[in-house]
């Protein structure tokens, strides 16, 4: 087993996790002061074929679901961390595990600050045809499809073997 094969060290995975976590969280806190410092809330800004830049709130959870769900919402996020916590400490020495989890905590705690600070999350671009959203729903997003893909192969590794 090469070096670029071998599972990594449990301190390693949650090392990796800690750092992707941090710089979700730093870029999405750092775009969406940026945002609400020079666009005014309500506001939007035209970048490039229809992309937009916005002020908005979101008070529900992905996509605007559950708008004002309050208590609820809280327990499906703190149910969603808890879950993945568990799962990643029990597989964090699987190949790229950590790549998923850093992703989805990231996302998770990005809109977890705004939603202690404001009430509700701070979204700023906005597509046609589709909701406003922030880098911690980008991270959110991509980060169950990474968890998706990682769980797959682990598991086609399994069938094969």
């Amino acid at each position: 087993m090469s070096a670029r094969t071998a599972p990594l060290s449990v301190r390693a995975s949650w090392t990796r996790v800690a750092v992707l976590l941090a710089g979700i969280v730093a870029a999405d806190q750092i775009l969406k002061e940026v945002v609400t410092s020079t666009i005014e809330r309500g506001q939007e800004e035209s970048v490039i074929a229809g992309i937009k830049i916005v002020n908005v709130r979101n008070t529900g959870v992905a996509f605007g679901q559950l708008q004002d769900g309050g208590a609820i919402v809280a327990i499906v996020i703190t149910l969603a961390i808890a879950a993945l916590l568990a799962y990643f400490a029990r597989h964090a020495r699987r190949r790229l595990m950590w790549l998923p989890t850093g992703m989805l905590l990231g996302g998770a705690l990005g809109n977890v600050i705004d939603r202690v600070r404001e009430g509700a999350v701070v979204d700023f671009v906005k597509l046609p045809y589709w909701p406003a959203f922030n880098v911690a729903d980008v991270a959110i997003t991509f980060g169950v499809i990474v968890l998706l893909f990682v769980m797959e192969k682990d598991d086609g590794a399994r069938g094969s073997a």
